[in-house]
């Protein structure tokens, strides 16, 4: 069977995280949400989703397709119901759509032609950008459970004092010193070739992704994702960093969701409390206001390729968009659109080319090649966020 992840409505609610990516690799938990699907159904998927995306994650068709909605996360019991499904069947609960099969012919034509089962069974999903770090606690737990099933942890160093060793796992190649890990209230993983620097203080759930390092002296607690090869220093609440994103010194992230190819300045501090103790609003592009969360806590949300001076400060319910750099003493505004340069101060447009030349210098020094697609993407997403530069 062919597997393809589809895009639907939400993706929108999603943005600024879903310029550069469709929704299935949003890093929710430990894993990506298309890396959960490919581990349950031990394949390859594809993806169905905007036009301009599709350079870089291309549709595949076979004669027969079950097309899955990339916002939801797989269960042993959801994909027995997904392959039950006949030709022209759909798999829904409420108005959300979770799976439909398709013969190649139907993909432009399926429209009124599906029949529908209605499901009762629960998942987890992601419907807004703060569903990333709020239901990260219980997506963190389930890929935890997937991913060590039938496996044993490599050794936790005796330098290290650890609380509730039994949900504590080490993979191989990974170097952990001196540091406090507890796992009392949720796991803690910490993936092949990372690095907890000495002196450090976890207390899960986290999930600390391949090559990622934790620096000396840090304080994170959970539930907090560390995305692959990122660098995380400071203090860290309720927060997931998706890859490739610094932020490696001292400073405070908080109820926060960062993007790859980011990086925090010294000392970047994030308030996810109002004074007033009122529910947090924040930027949605869709309706073009703020929208209320429903949260009391909530930080920042920052688009690939974004970056911030040193001492920066983020108000309550920040929303920043895509390659976008900040700096300047005082309260950051709630919303900057991608690709601008500035603080309070006021702001100017970052040029696209000055962006792809940045972004190609952070590749190399990971030793990634920034292709013409990336370009191509990062012009796509410049031109698609122009109105947004206005406000």
């Amino acid at each position: 069977m062919n597997y393809v992840l589809f895009d639907e409505a939400r993706r929108n609610n999603l943005l600024p995280l879903t310029f550069l990516r469709p929704v299935a690799d949003i890093r929710f938990g430990i894993l990506t949400i298309r890396e959960k699907w490919e581990k349950y159904l031990n394949c390859k998927t594809s993806t169905l989703t905007e036009n301009y995306l599709s350079a870089r994650y291309p549709l595949i068709k076979e004669k027969e397709n079950i097309i899955i909605n990339g916002a939801i996360c797989p269960t042993t019991a959801l994909i027995k119901e997904i392959n039950k499904l006949q030709p022209g069947q759909a798999l829904v609960k409420g108005e959300s759509v979770i799976a439909m099969f398709l013969n190649e012919k139907d993909f432009e034509q399926h429209s009124g032609t599906i029949e529908e089962i209605e499901t009762e069974l629960e998942y987890l999903e992601i419907n807004n950008t703060w569903d990333i770090f709020d239901r990260n606690a219980e997506a963190i737990q389930a890929d935890f459970e997937l991913i060590t099933a039938g496996r044993k942890s490599k050794p936790i160093p005796e330098n290290c004092m650890a609380i509730e060793p039994s949900r504590i796992f080490i993979e191989e190649g990974a170097e952990v010193l001196a540091a406090s890990l507890n796992a009392t209230q949720g796991p803690i993983y910490i993936g092949k070739d990372s690095v907890v620097m000495e002196g450090s203080n976890l207390r899960g759930p986290i999930a600390l992704c391949e090559s990622a390092q934790i620096k000396m002296a840090a304080k994170i607690y959970g539930p907090v994702t560390v995305g692959p090869f990122s660098k995380v220093g400071g203090e860290v609440n309720c927060s997931v960093i998706f890859g490739y994103s610094n932020k490696a010194h001292d400073g405070f992230l908080g109820h926060s969701v960062i993007g790859e190819w980011c990086n925090l300045g010294a000392d970047t501090n994030t308030s996810n409390l109002k004074n007033t103790y009122d529910n947090v609003k924040l930027w949605n592009y869709p309706d073009e206001a703020f929208t209320d969360t429903g949260l009391q806590f909530c930080g920042l949300i920052m688009g690939d390729h974004s970056k911030c001076g040193i001492n920066t400060m983020f108000n309550t319910g920040t929303v920043v968009g895509v390659s976008s750099n900040i700096f300047g003493s005082g309260f950051q505004r709630n919303f900057i659109s991608s690709f601008k340069w500035g603080g309070v101060a006021g702001f100017s447009t970052f040029q696209v080319k000055k962006a792809i030349d940045v972004a190609r210098v952070m590749y190399k020094r990971r030793n990634i090649e920034f292709t013409e697609t990336d370009a191509q993407l990062m012009e796509d997403v410049y031109n698609l966020t122009h109105n947004y530069r206005r406000m």
